[in-house]
């Protein structure tokens, strides 16, 4: 199947209802991975876009928002402030003083996968179906699993969908198709 198949395909999974109304299957929670190769992540960003306003209107019964892993880490990184500026405003001269390594290793320990999921939350309370992607934009600095995992025990009742550059076999997820991002067992491969 091409991209623009797997497209229509998920377009009707979601529209019609049936990750929203599904039971959980064996107590698993409804976390999916759409797979695709990093060549076409401008056609997924124009997909998410399109389903997303596809659905929101009032009255719509699928209501889905969608968390761009990179975005949230800009804000997060926006509202931390250090004196009268953000972390985001000192990323440049930090880099330059410091190093990238040094700064990766400062800023890990401020976007926390806590952190992530904290804001995923917050941008959750009326909807029902969470769309995850920017997980390319965010690698190194926090890891897809490391997400998925701590989601978990938040968004039970909420299905997720983590739009995912790379390969995902159901047990292993390899970002660009070439570095092993971890095991992770709990997801549904989608389409």
């Amino acid at each position: 199947m091409n991209i623009q198949e797997r497209f229509q395909e998920l377009s009707k999974i979601v529209s019609s209802g049936t990750l929203i109304n599904e039971e959980r299957q064996g107590g698993e929670v409804s976390f999916y991975i759409f797979d695709y190769t990093p060549k076409e992540e401008i056609l997924v960003r124009e997909f998410v876009y399109h389903l997303v306003s596809q659905h929101s209107w009032p009255g719509s019964e699928i209501k889905p928002v969608e968390c761009d892993l990179y975005r949230l880490m800009i804000e997060i990184l926006a509202s931390e402030k250090i004196k009268d500026k953000s972390i985001l405003e000192l990323i440049p001269d930090m880099e330059k003083k410091d190093g990238t390594e040094r700064l990766e290793k400062g800023l890990k320990s401020i976007i926390t996968p806590g952190r992530f999921v904290d804001s995923i939350k917050e941008k959750v309370t009326d909807k029902n179906l969470v769309l995850i992607t920017g997980v390319g934009k965010v690698y190194p600095l926090i890891r897809s699993h490391t997400i998925l995992n701590n989601l978990h025990h938040v968004l039970d009742k909420v299905p997720v969908i983590m739009f995912y550059p790379g390969y995902y076999d159901q047990k292993e997820l390899r970002l660009f198709n070439l570095f092993k991002d971890d095991n992770y067992y709990r997801a549904f491969k989608l389409v």
